[in-house]
């Protein structure tokens, strides 16, 4: 556990090698991956934690300040207690919280590797309307669902995610955990809508990335994580056969072997720590949001929870 001003951070490592760190997603912490650690067999030095309001990590965002340099600042006090450089590898909203550190460029990373970002302001700003739109209309309805008193509203998140189903098959302790964390949940979302991705500011990411995403998964998902690989520097992609949006924990074999070996390309190749310690400070902070031109013609961006 880390002591931060701000509130406790969860922070837990194992293994040795180079180090790894693991960004889980939403209603989860480090212990999600627990599958990929295990496939790995100590071959890695593994750092994980928790995103804010799971786990041990406390909240720090509100409804009026989601923006997403607050889970940054989490994730940047997780790599410099790790003191050295890190590949980072996050899942869901860890990864889209991951894609935020490595452009501010204010900690040291080896690679960046995303399975699966939330990111829909990437398809809005790349006029890809029709996945934009679903999107928002499962976010909406999710949030109406809540307001309403639905205790289970988020399954409708979860399976728009992992397909019908998905939810009720989870282990009853699995779902109530989801269920408590739904206010954070919501704030997560904020966050993601208030990440104004464009792709000028993804040619900024320069490191070694690699962008996964499973072929079974919901095709507004399969499409902004493919626009992510192309707008990114030399990203590397990957398409996880079989798999939905969970696979970390329904593919981890898979999923491990190719976290590893971009890995060890990036060790292979490799780069010195005083370079990547000099990269200049990005201008994502909390203070001074994500910019971007509007787009002409398109659904007109009116904050997180509203589009018109």
């Amino acid at each position: 556990m880390i002591e931060d001003e701000f509130g406790h951070i969860d922070y837990d490592e194992s293994g040795e090698g180079p180090t790894v760190v693991l960004v889980p997603g939403s209603c989860s912490t480090g212990a999600a991956w627990r599958p990929i650690v295990a496939q790995w067999e100590n071959g890695f030095r593994c750092v994980t934690t928790s995103l804010l309001g799971y786990g041990g990590t406390v909240e720090r965002r509100t409804a009026l300040d989601a923006s997403i340099a607050h889970e940054a600042e989490v994730l940047e006090a997780v790599i410099r207690r790790a003191a050295a450089p890190v590949h980072l590898v996050g899942h869901s909203f860890g990864g889209l919280s991951a894609l935020a550190v490595a452009l501010r460029k204010r900690v040291p990373l080896l690679s960046l590797t995303i399975a699966e970002a939330p990111a829909p302001e990437i398809l809005r700003n790349m006029g890809e309307y029709r996945h934009y739109l679903a999107f928002r209309k499962m976010s909406e309805a999710y949030f109406r669902s809540f307001q309403a008193g639905e205790t289970a509203a988020i399954e409708q998140m979860i399976d728009f995610y992992g397909g019908a189903g998905t939810f009720s098959s989870w282990p009853l302790r699995v779902r109530d955990y989801a269920c408590q964390t739904t206010p954070v949940n919501l704030l997560d979302w904020a966050s993601a809508y208030d990440f104004e991705l464009t792709p000028a500011l993804l040619a900024t990411v320069d490191i070694p990335t690699l962008v996964l995403w499973g072929d079974v998964s919901h095709p507004g998902v399969k499409r902004a994580n493919e626009l992510l690989g192309q707008c990114i520097p030399n990203a590397g992609v990957a398409t996880i056969a079989g798999a939905a949006h969970f696979m970390i924990s329904t593919h981890a074999k898979e999923v491990a072997g190719m976290i590893a070996q971009h890995v060890a390309r990036t060790e292979h190749n490799g780069r010195p720590a005083t370079e990547l310690c000099q990269q200049r400070p990005g201008r994502i902070s909390g203070d001074q949001p994500f910019g971007g031109e509007s787009d002409e013609g398109g659904p007109e961006r009116t904050g997180p929870l509203h589009w018109k």
